[in-house]
């Protein structure tokens, strides 16, 4: 592990498409936009990102399990993954790592099938609703989880 704390920060199906795909309710702003503002944001806390994105369900699962090795917690939008994915909730929890869950729209305020999560069981925290602040927000609170262990 670096010197500074390195936060996997770890973004599901579709979000690679952000800044296009229904800008009304996921905003104008891109993934890049986002992770700069993380890098730039976890700087200010000591902390470093390691940044990513997949649509693939069995490569989110190895992502997690190689948080394991080399991180310090886990900060997670799963998309669609979410409400679905059995297997990213179970690596989440033998990842033993703080987690914090991040949905940039408020999924209890959408579609019946967005309102359960799979990752919520294994999450320290959520945040829903704020857009791309989520991820600033999620990173302030996994800096004071990090100061408590």
């Amino acid at each position: 592990m670096s010197e500074r704390p390195e936060i996997l920060i770890l973004n599901g199906p579709n979000l690679n498409m952000l800044g296009t795909r229904e800008p009304e309710v996921y905003g104008a702003e891109t993934l890049d936009d986002i992770e700069a503002m993380c890098a730039e944001h976890a700087a200010a806390l000591d902390l470093s990102v390691d940044f990513r994105q997949s649509n693939f369900e069995g490569e989110m699962v190895t992502i997690i399990q190689q948080a394991r090795d080399n991180a310090a917690g886990i900060i997670i939008n799963a998309g669609a993954y979410t409400h679905t994915s059995v297997a990213i909730h179970d690596a989440l929890r033998v990842a033993e790592l703080p987690v914090i869950e991040v949905h940039l729209s408020n999924i209890h305020r959408r579609e019946e099938f967005r309102h359960h999560s799979y990752i919520s069981a294994v999450a320290e925290g959520i945040i829903v609703g704020l857009g791309s602040q989520g991820y600033t927000l999620a990173l302030d609170a996994m800096a004071r989880l990090l100061d408590r262990n």
